[in-house]
């Protein structure tokens, strides 16, 4: 998003009866310098306490930060959630729908379901192998 862009729908946010300076004299050299020597002085250190003593400090205790940031397994309450809405539609809507959805090239049609062929027995019994078996090799 751009910046005049941004500008404007902020302009539109503010309040009706608050009145802005036109974008003109906000875009002033000076007013730009005088900005930067604000953000200058907010960012002087005070002359507040040294932070880097010992005095004042509360001594956080380590197990309570681990058990602070150590991770929850939420597994127990997803499962209620995902098994609380069962609603199941009917398989002509769904495939109805799956066929609305489905484009018109070939590439996009599902595959043809072809009948599975039933292996053929054979038709020699295990009688013939036998004699086979003895007549071949020699075995009695």
């Amino acid at each position: 998003m751009s910046a005049s862009l941004l500008r404007r729908g902020l302009e539109l946010l503010e309040p009706p009866g608050r009145a802005k300076a036109s974008p003109g004299l906000q875009r002033g050299r000076a007013g730009l310098r005088a900005a930067g020597a604000a953000r200058r002085r907010k960012r002087a250190p005070e002359p507040g306490r040294n932070k880097a003593t010992v005095k004042g400090r509360v001594v956080k205790s380590a197990i309570e930060e681990y058990h602070k940031k150590k991770p929850v397994n939420h597994l127990r309450e997803n499962l209620q959630y995902m098994l609380k809405g069962r609603l199941v539609a009917d398989k002509a809507v769904t495939e109805q729908i799956l066929a609305q959805n489905r484009g018109r090239k070939s590439k996009d049609q599902p595959p043809d379901k072809t009948e599975k062929k039933k292996p053929e027995g054979t038709v020699f019994t295990e009688e013939d192998f036998r004699k086979f078996e003895r007549e071949y090799f020699g075995i009695p």
